[in-house]
C-alpha cells in the first residue's frame, strides 16, 4: 500500500535509502533531512513494514524533484518503485506542477513514465543549491531527465 510518510517512519526511510547511499546510487540523508523533509515522502507499507520510499520535493512554482527512491532489496521488481513514483507523479499533477525532474542513474525505469533526458543545465539555479553540498559536485554524473506533467482538467493553473 502506497501513503503519505508519516513521522513513525523516519527510521525506516532513513534506513533504506541510506542502504543505496553506501553503494553510490543514492545520496544519503540525515535524519534531520528526514525530519524536515517528511511531507515530501511517500511510503509503501507491506505487511506492516515500509519496503519503500520517494519523495517529491517542490523546487519552484511549477518544478518538483522526485529523490531519494529506495526498495528494499528483497522486494525489487515487485512494482514498488513504479507505484510510489506513479504517487509523486500525481501529487505534482494535483499540485498543479508542471515539470518534474529526476538526478539519477536508472535512465530505462524513468523512461517507462515519460521522462526524457536534459541538460543539467537547463535546470534552474535554485536546483543547484543543494548540490553544491553534495559529495559529487561539482563532477556529478547522474543524468538529469524531466516530465512534463499535465495538469487535471479544470484546475486552474
Amino acid at each position: 500500500m502506497v501513503r503519505k510518510a508519516l513521522l513513525k517512519d523516519v527510521i525506516d526511510i532513513y534506513t533504506l535509502v541510506n542502504s543505496y547511499s553506501k553503494d553510490g546510487i543514492l545520496l544519503p540523508r540525515s535524519l534531520n533531512s528526514i525530519y524536515e523533509h517528511i511531507r515530501d515522502f511517500w511510503v509503501y507499507e507491506k505487511d506492516g513494514r515500509v519496503v519503500g520510499c520517494c519523495a517529491l520535493h517542490i523546487v519552484w512554482e511549477d518544478l518538483a524533484e522526485i529523490k531519494s527512491l529506495a526498495v528494499d532489496r528483497e522486494q525489487k521488481g515487485m512494482g514498488i518503485g513504479s507505484a510510489l513514483v506513479n504517487a509523486c507523479i500525481e501529487e505534482a499533477r494535483s499540485l498543479g506542477i508542471k515539470r518534474v525532474f529526476v538526478l539519477t542513474y536508472a535512465t530505462e525505469f524513468f523512461e517507462k513514465f515519460g521522462f526524457s533526458i536534459i541538460d543539467k543545465s537547463s535546470l534552474p539555479h535554485k536546483v543547484w543549491g543543494e548540490c553544491i553540498n553534495c559529495v559529487k559536485f561539482p563532477s556529478c554524473d547522474e543524468v538529469a531527465m524531466s516530465l512534463e506533467v499535465s495538469v487535471p482538467y479544470g484546475s486552474k493553473v
